[in-house]
């Protein structure tokens, strides 16, 4: 048996010119993530990240934490999707920057309503991946790992998309629930997985035990 975690990446840069690096506090929540496994005792055997930075930094951060230098496996099939190209596929008018509320919630609803028609084929989103290309390059992660590691500890850092549509390729989730998940994951979130050489079977799913105190509710973020 081996065991596959999953970790979202911490908070990027969401509202910005450039989303993709960490916040101050996706920092901390990574560094912090790190002290938990080491005060675990947790062995990685083997570390993949998508090639996105907010992916590595995530691990870098991470790496601190716990006191350990590893070379990370950069795996493109964990990137995330492009949302914004999600959401100009169905709504060609740029959206003004998320500074309210409201706005946010637009966002997200638009994006919610591109993941949708994405996922059923009805748009092709400028410079991404079939929905049926992205799934398979998720399961070539998931075999990979079966195949390659089996008896070992796997850490991937990745983002929403790739993580929840993992989760649901093992449990056999419609797409609309693959769309449920996503949209709740929280930053730094823990997804963890047993695996034999045939299949995986999941074991937790979004779980923040690095942050499962007062002294960090504060810390606790979603994008």
């Amino acid at each position: 048996m081996g065991t596959l975690t999953f970790v979202r990446h911490g908070q990027a840069s969401f509202g910005a010119e450039d989303y993709d690096q960490l916040s101050a506090l996706g920092r901390q929540q990574s560094l912090r993530l790190g002290e938990h496994f080491r005060s675990r005792g947790q062995v990685f055997h083997a570390v993949m990240c998508g090639t996105l930075r907010r992916h590595l930094q995530t691990w870098q951060e991470i790496a601190q934490g716990m006191q350990v230098q590893m070379e990370e496996l950069p795996w493109p099939d964990l990137n995330e999707y492009d949302s914004n190209a999600l959401i100009a596929a169905i709504h060609p008018t740029a959206l003004p920057k998320p500074t309210t509320p409201e706005l946010y919630r637009h966002h997200f609803r638009l994006l919610r309503q591109g993941l949708e028609s994405w996922m059923q084929g009805k748009i092709a989103p400028a410079g991404m991946l079939s929905y049926a290309e992205f799934l398979a390059g998720v399961r070539r992660v998931l075999d990979h790992v079966r195949l390659k590691h089996y008896g070992e500890n796997v850490l991937i850092v990745s983002s929403g998309g790739p993580i929840s549509t993992a989760v649901g390729a093992v449990l056999g989730t419609s797409p609309e629930t693959t769309i449920e998940l996503n949209l709740r994951i929280r930053n730094t979130a823990v997804s963890e997985f047993a695996f034999t050489p045939k299949r995986h079977m999941l074991l937790s799913y979004n779980y923040l035990p690095h942050l499962d105190s007062k002294e960090y509710e504060q810390w606790i973020t979603y994008a």
